[in-house]
C-alpha cells in the first residue's frame, strides 16, 4: 500500500512538472479594456464637502455655487449665535430675579413671567436656526454628491422621445397599439 501511495505521488509530481516548460507561450486576452477619461467621484465630492462647507461644489467645478453655501452657512450660523446670546442673558437675568439677587440691577425692565417668555422664544428661535444649520450643511454634501452624479448626464436637444398611436392586428382582430421611440440625432 505504501508503495502504490510512493508511485501515484511520483506519477502526479512528473506530470505536473512536465506541463511547465520554459518555452511556454502566454496568450493575452483578445478583449482590451479600455481606459475611460476619469470622472469626478461623487464619493469624493460628498466627502470634501462634509469636511469643509463648498469643497464639493468646487470639485465639481460649480464655483458659484460655494459662495451661496459659504453664504447660509455664515448667516444661519449668525443668527444662531446671536440667538444663543439673547437666549443665555434672559435665562441669567431669570435666574437671578428669581434667586432674589439685590446687588443685579435689572435692565430689561421685565418681571419673571415676561423674562420667562423672552428666554422660551430665543431658545425656541436658536433650536430652528440649529436645525436649519444642519439642513444647510446636509444639503450642499447632498447637492455635491448628486452634481457629481450627474456630471455626464446629456442634457442636450439632440434627444427627442416621440409616442405614436397605431393599430394593431392579432389574428383577425384589429387592436390599438402605442409605439415609443427614442431618436437620438
Amino acid at each position: 500500500m505504501k508503495k502504490n501511495c510512493i508511485i501515484l505521488l511520483c506519477l502526479f509530481a512528473a506530470t505536473g512538472i512536465s506541463q511547465t516548460t520554459k518555452d511556454s507561450v502566454i496568450v493575452k486576452d483578445s478583449i482590451v479594456k479600455k481606459k475611460l477619461p476619469k470622472e469626478k467621484g461623487p464619493r469624493r465630492a460628498a466627502i470634501l464637502s462634509a469636511v469643509i462647507p463648498g469643497a464639493g461644489q468646487i470639485y465639481n467645478r460649480k464655483y458659484w455655487k460655494a459662495p451661496i453655501v459659504w453664504a447660509a452657512m455664515g448667516g444661519v450660523g449668525y443668527f444662531f449665535l446671536k440667538n444663543q446670546e439673547q437666549y443665555t442673558y434672559y435665562r441669567s437675568n431669570l435666574k437671578k430675579l428669581v434667586a432674589g439677587d439685590s446687588s443685579v440691577i435689572d435692565l430689561t425692565g421685565y418681571n419673571t413671567d415676561q423674562l420667562q417668555t423672552q428666554k422660551l422664544f430665543y431658545r425656541k428661535r436658536r433650536d430652528l436656526l440649529g436645525f436649519g444649520l444642519i439642513a444647510v450643511y446636509a444639503i450642499q454634501i447632498i447637492d455635491a454628491n448628486v452634481d457629481a452624479h450627474l456630471k455626464t448626464f446629456d442634457v442636450s436637444d439632440d434627444l427627442s422621445l416621440h409616442l405614436h398611436a397605431k393599430p394593431v392586428f392579432v389574428g383577425n382582430a384589429l387592436g390599438a397599439g402605442l409605439s415609443l421611440r427614442l431618436t437620438f440625432k
